[in-house]
C-alpha cells in the first residue's frame, strides 16, 4: 500500500466492474460483496463530487436469449453522466468502445474496484495498461471467489501494473 493519492479529477475515472445483484450476492473473499458495494458507493460519491468520471461495467452472457436474474447493475449505482458498459468477455475494453469514451473525456488515470479481483477487474486493468492508462487499484473495493485469488492479484500482479491503495487513500488534488 502507498501514501494517499492526489488525483486530477479532470483526468481520472473510477472503473467499477460487475457490481450486479447476482455477483454481489456470491460467496466472496476476503470480504462480502455487500462490503465491496459499500466501498464502491463511497468512491462513487467522492468521484462525482470532484467532477470525475464514473464507469460502471457489467457482464452479459453472449448467445443467450435472456440474461439470468440479477444481471443489471445494483439499483441506484448509475446516474446520468456515468459511462455504462456492457461487456461480453472477461475484460471491459474488448468490443465495448470504452477506450474511446475515456479518451473523449481526457481521462488518463483509472481507479479500479469490483468483483472479481482476479477476473473482471484484472482483465480490464491489463487491457487498460496496454492502452497506456495509469492504473490505481483500491484493494478494499474488491473481492474474489477465494482470499488467495484476491491476494495474488493485489500483492503480486497489481503492484507491477500500477498503484495499490485503500479507499481512504483516494483523494483529489486541490
Amino acid at each position: 500500500m502507498t501514501a494517499p493519492l492526489a488525483l486530477d479529477a479532470a483526468r481520472s475515472a473510477l472503473v467499477l466492474v460487475d457490481l450486479m445483484d447476482r455477483i454481489v450476492a456470491l460467496p466472496l473473499e476476503p470480504r462480502k460483496g455487500t462490503e465491496v458495494l459499500s466501498a464502491a458507493e463511497e468512491l462513487i460519491t467522492a468521484f462525482r463530487s470532484a467532477g470525475a468520471t464514473v464507469v460502471l461495467i457489467r457482464v452479459e452472457r453472449p448467445g443467450v436469449a435472456e440474461q439470468p436474474p440479477g444481471s443489471g447493475l445494483v439499483a441506484g449505482l448509475a446516474r446520468d453522466g456515468d459511462i455504462e458498459i456492457v461487456k461480453r468477455t472477461i475484460g471491459g475494453f474488448q468490443g465495448t468502445g470504452l477506450d474511446g469514451q475515456l479518451r473523449e473525456r481526457g481521462v488518463h488515470t483509472l481507479v479500479f474496484g469490483g468483483i472479481a479481483t482476479n477476473l473482471g477487474v484484472e482483465s480490464t486493468a491489463r487491457a487498460a495498461g496496454d492502452l497506456g492508462y495509469d492504473l490505481v487499484f483500491v484493494e478494499d473495493a474488491m473481492a474474489a471467489f477465494t482470499a488467495a485469488e484476491h491476494e495474488a492479484s493485489v500483492r503480486l500482479d497489481f503492484p507491477r501494473l500500477g498503484t495499490v491503495v485503500t479507499a481512504a487513500d483516494v483523494r483529489f488534488a486541490a
